[in-house]
């Protein structure tokens, strides 16, 4: 395929979302992309950010989606405004990389989707989990039989970030229960989609979510025990006040195991003492080491500017497209609710 001659052209809806900072230092050294313009309804926020990035600066979103010189955008506004700020990227003919999770509510995801169909423009999510090294190694030794038929996989996605006094302080709209839900929601969005990308849709899910050890947020800490189609088991694990940790990852088959190391940011904060990523097989003495550098989650957040590019010049497929955003969504809820009513939840049927 021909390569677009010239570079994407993207503009930025909010900064509200720490991670579009970064996308914007490591497309700065893109040779094929660049970001151009910017709006913020926190007008501090976004003239403060423009300036560091040398970008233009919009007054309104109006005026940012009219530039002929936009051929996408950033949504990296609070959660509850993702619908808003799609929908009308998306009637002005502006391609939409969507930070995570999707939305609130599956009626706002169900907008979203109808508007980038509507409108034919391309959409993807920005997970990153799909773009680390190691997570895309663990899918290909799943998908290729090395341990088997899989029984029970676990994965942690944690921070510590509700026990830093800094952080953890009214106006943060990561903790506000109407921008952002929970942290579960805002956070473990990541783990749902780890768990989606390696053994697809699961069918029913039971989960324990609250505030155990802190007030900051609506909750602090959550597990969700999903079910999935081949009756595989995951438990996804997910804290803001975790501030140690090393096996992120663990997957269990029978002919087999996969463990990873240093896979969230309590663990990769850590002194490498072990190996990334390992692999047992039935009738083996030993683990077998895969050499792969450890993936701080400062660097697995800037390796997503990449793959979003090469999406939008047609090299690439997306990262997440809608709908899978919109299963991600499906879970969190579902676990919020089977935490809530003390029961197993089922998913309806795709």
């Amino acid at each position: 395929m021909t390569k677009n001659p010239q570079p994407i052209r993207l503009g930025v809806i909010s900064f509200a979302h720490g991670h579009v900072s970064a996308y914007c230092r490591v497309i700065a050294d893109f040779a094929d992309a660049e970001v151009v313009a910017a709006w913020d309804d926190d007008a501090e926020r976004g003239q403060r950010a423009a300036a560091d990035f040398g970008l233009e600066w919009a007054p309104d979103l109006d005026t940012l989606l009219a530039r002929d010189d936009i051929d996408a955008a950033f949504v990296a506004s609070p959660t509850n405004r993702h619908a808003e700020h799609v929908i009308a990227a998306a009637e002005a003919g502006k391609h939409v990389l969507l930070q995570k999770p999707m939305a609130l509510t599956l009626a706002d995801c169900d907008a979203i989707i109808d508007a980038v169909e509507r409108a034919g423009v391309k959409f993807s999510m920005c997970y990153q989990m799909r773009c680390d090294p190691v997570n895309r190694k663990m899918k290909a030794l799943v998908e290729s039989g090395a341990i088997g038929n899989i029984a029970v996989a676990r994965r942690r996605h944690a921070i510590p970030m509700l026990l830093n006094e800094e952080w953890a302080v009214p106006g943060n709209w990561h903790i506000d229960p109407v921008q952002n839900m929970g942290m579960f929601m805002d956070d473990a969005s990541h783990a749902a989609d780890w768990f989606y990308w390696m053994l697809g849709r699961p069918v029913s899910v039971m989960a324990e979510i609250d505030n155990i050890v802190t007030d900051a947020a609506p909750d602090d800490n959550g597990v969700a025990i999903y079910r999935f189609a081949g009756g595989q088991i995951g438990i996804l694990f997910n804290s803001s006040t975790q501030l140690a940790a090393e096996a992120t990852t663990e997957i269990y088959g029978d002919a087999g195991a996969i463990q990873q190391n240093y896979g969230d940011l309590p663990a990769s904060l850590l002194p490498a003492d072990g190996a990334p990523l390992k692999l047992f097989r039935a009738g083996a003495d030993d683990w077998e080491r895969f050499d792969f550098p450890i993936v701080p989650q400062r660097a697995r957040i800037e390796s997503v500017p990449r793959p979003l590019v090469d999406y939008l010049t047609g090299e690439a497929p997306p990262l997440a497209t809608a709908a899978e955003g919109r299963v991600c969504v499906e879970m969190i809820l579902g676990a919020y609710q089977s935490a809530r009513e003390g029961r197993r939840v089922s998913f309806a049927p795709a």
